[in-house]
């Protein structure tokens, strides 16, 4: 009789054990389910914000709102950031850097307001200098506005040469890397530098901005601006457009200009 009661026990312990072994078995399947669903979770956000950072860019320098939070942070002058884009090559309607490397061409950038003399340096900037004579040369930016304009006191920017006119960028132009970007993140009156998607270093384009009144611009993720010129005269044309103030409705310190801006025609020499 005292066999059978151990035996019984003994019996009813294994049984105990099984369940225990069992639960344990469903709780640690439960905890790796939601394991898995937390990282998957993370996982699709960190694409999704991926993807709204590649498409969504500004082809220029920062807003001024971007701009504003950026000096806010802003103590000393940034050291030269890795670019965020990994070097692809430009395409093949890209002209070379050899075609400008060493030159400096000069000419005139008319504009519907007046006319500026303007000057590009392919010994600091050839990629960008090799460019432009080539948009230039094609007639290109006859009949282009300048969409874009800056007043803030220490942001001053006329953006022009989007080919929609909009400042959406031209996805089948797009070229790099950064030239002649200045260390101190500071634009002088009348630097003419390239305007680019934000964040790649390999995102310039068409587009360009004339700097009416020294300016800093914080550099971001992939660096500073490429400058490649410079206003030789005519630079008040620039500074009356910015005296008109900008296109009402539009933010304070950076719209599009009161005055439709267009440009007549820009040659180089």
């Amino acid at each position: 009789m005292a066999a059978s009661s151990r035996s019984a026990r003994e019996a009813k312990r294994r049984v105990q054990q099984m369940e225990a072994k069992r639960e344990l078995r469903k709780e640690q399947d439960k905890r790796r389910k939601r394991d898995n669903v937390l990282a998957i979770a993370a996982g699709t956000t960190a694409v999704v914000v991926a993807l709204v950072l590649q498409l969504t860019v500004f082809a220029s320098n920062p807003t001024e709102d971007e701009y504003a939070a950026a000096q806010a942070g802003l103590t000393t002058p940034s050291a030269p950031p890795t670019p965020s884009a990994s070097p692809t090559g430009n395409a093949e309607n890209i002209p070379k850097p050899e075609t400008a490397a060493g030159q400096t061409f000069t000419g005139e950038l008319k504009l519907n307001s007046g006319t500026l003399g303007v000057e590009l340096d392919g010994t600091a900037a050839p990629q960008a200098a090799a460019v432009f004579k080539s948009l230039a040369d094609q007639n290109f930016y006859a009949g282009l506005n300048c969409h874009r304009l800056t007043t803030a006191e220490s942001f001053g920017v006329l953006q022009c040469g989007s080919k929609a006119g909009d400042g959406s960028s031209d996805p089948s132009f797009t070229w790099g890397p950064l030239e002649n970007t200045p260390q101190d993140n500071s634009y002088p009156a009348g630097t003419i530098a390239v305007a680019r998607s934000g964040g790649n270093a390999y995102g310039n384009g068409t587009q360009f901005f004339i700097v009416y009144k020294d300016t800093v611009i914080p550099a971001d993720a992939a660096g500073g601006y490429t400058v490649v010129g410079k206003v030789t005269s005519g630079l008040d044309v620039v500074s009356t457009i910015a005296a008109a103030g900008l296109k009402p409705g539009d933010n304070a310190t950076d719209g599009a200009p009161a005055e439709p801006v267009t440009i007549d025609s820009f040659s180089l020499k």
